[in-house]
């Protein structure tokens, strides 16, 4: 018999959205200062995290319905297709290139690869994360 935890739910509920807009400043913040795609993956899988222990599993893969293992291999295929796209223009492997853009109501900024290799690495430590979580809590009930 479960407790009623309508309190819990409902601050996880805005702790998982506090979590989720660190998580994308970490992962914007991290060429100039501490941060990046590995960072900000675990603070994202950290919500995921948060939600699986306050709703059962069930509850949150039929609100999130996200196959964990995809998301890990789409973001390899990024970092990893980051890398030989450069090959193809006939620079070293991994070598970023940027461009500046003048963004309505933004301003000026510089947009570069980098940006995708962070987001293919975030992806993959989402995926690898999480499907390591859901592992350990559909494990053997033997």
């Amino acid at each position: 018999m479960r407790i009623n935890d309508l309190l819990l739910k409902t601050v996880v509920r805005i702790v998982v959205f506090i979590i989720l807009t660190l998580a994308i400043y970490l992962f914007f913040a991290g060429h100039y200062s501490p941060g990046g795609g590995f960072i900000g993956g675990l603070v994202i899988a950290s919500a995921f995290v948060l939600l699986y222990l306050t709703y059962d599993l069930e509850t949150v893969q039929k609100g999130i319905p996200v196959d964990f293992k995809v998301v890990a291999a789409i973001g390899v295929l990024l970092a990893v297709g980051t890398g030989f796209g450069s090959v193809l223009f006939g620079v070293d492997f991994l070598t970023q290139t940027a461009h500046h853009f003048n963004l309505p109501l933004v301003g000026d900024k510089e947009l570069g690869t980098v940006m995708i290799f962070e987001l293919g690495v975030a992806l993959t430590v989402v995926g690898v994360v999480m499907t390591i979580i859901t592992s350990i809590a559909e494990g053997d009930e033997d």
